[in-house]
């Protein structure tokens, strides 16, 4: 037991172990609702938005976490507003809007040469510097959407799979877009420590997608995509550890390998013949007469 509770020793390893958890349970259930809406892109692009609002939140001497899920919030209720028009479309709107924000923070960095949370860590993840107010955060954003998720879960529901007729049944589709705007912008704030901002996309993709592989139930697919990311998250910390490797990366690569290892399962699971499956010539009782002679 030496190889798993040594670690333990470490209180920036406790603290990690934790935060990654959460993460990974956080990423792969709103991932879900992020892959069937067929919004992935806009995880990636959300997750450059919030960067620019971190540096823009630093420079005004505003809370990270204020500046940084304020500026994605309002990023995802544009990009919603832009994607309507139109001439416009949903890919189009994210790549303007989320690119532009990048952007600004970039260009704020080097304008004022300082940036508190270095850029590197701001960019691959730095789970090392996880500190206790971190944890809160990522408590009360995973305690947050989940709760989220299971109010709203058969609204949700509707806007996933049949957004047209949802108002029919009193469903307000600006106020639950809104609301998961907000789910959006709170859970890509939280990761952005513990997996950085250009994985942040991954994580919430890879095992809701892999869970797809696996069920077709609504219900199971929220379970084993939440079950897949906080697993991830767990023994991507052990292997970041053993292995001096960067925790997100780790996280990442192994979500990668589970989808890989599904597919090739599923794929040949689904091409393999089963005897019970294989047409079975009738017997001569059950023939025609007329076939008999």
């Amino acid at each position: 037991m030496t190889i798993l509770t040594e670690p333990f020793s470490f209180e920036f390893f406790r603290q990690g172990l934790i935060a990654s958890l959460l993460v990974g349970a956080l990423c792969g259930m709103l991932g879900v609702y992020v892959i069937l809406r067929r919004m992935s892109y806009i995880g990636h692009g959300l997750s450059h938005s919030v960067f620019g609002g971190a540096v823009i939140g630093y420079v005004a001497s505003l809370n990270f976490y204020v500046a940084a899920g304020l500026w994605g919030f309002f990023s995802a209720l544009l990009i919603n507003a832009t994607a309507r028009r139109r001439k416009i479309g949903a890919d189009a709107a994210i790549g303007i809007i989320t690119t532009a924000s990048f952007a600004i923070g970039v260009a704020l960095i080097s304008k004022t040469r300082s940036f508190t949370r270095n850029f590197e860590a701001a960019l691959f993840g730095n789970i090392l510097g996880v500190t206790t107010t971190d944890l809160i955060v990522v408590t009360v954003v995973t305690l947050g959407v989940a709760a989220f998720i299971l109010l709203f879960y058969k609204r949700l529901l509707f806007m996933t799979f049949d957004p047209e007729v949802a108002p029919i049944y009193g469903i307000n589709i600006g106020v639950v877009d809104s609301l998961f705007a907000l789910a959006m912008a709170a859970t890509i704030v939280a990761s952005i420590n513990v997996v950085g901002v250009t994985l942040i996309a991954a994580t919430l993709v890879i095992p809701s997608t892999t869970a797809r592989l696996l069920t077709d139930s609504f219900a199971r697919m929220l379970v084993v995509s939440t079950v897949i990311g906080a697993v991830a998250g767990v023994v991507g910390m052990y292997v970041s550890y053993w292995f001096d490797i960067s925790s997100g990366a780790t996280i990442v690569l192994l979500e990668a390998a589970a989808f890989a290892v599904t597919l090739f399962v599923t794929t040949v699971a689904r091409r393999r013949p089963s005897w019970a499956d294989q047409p079975i010539a009738p017997l001569a009782r059950d023939r025609p007469a007329d076939d008999l002679g």
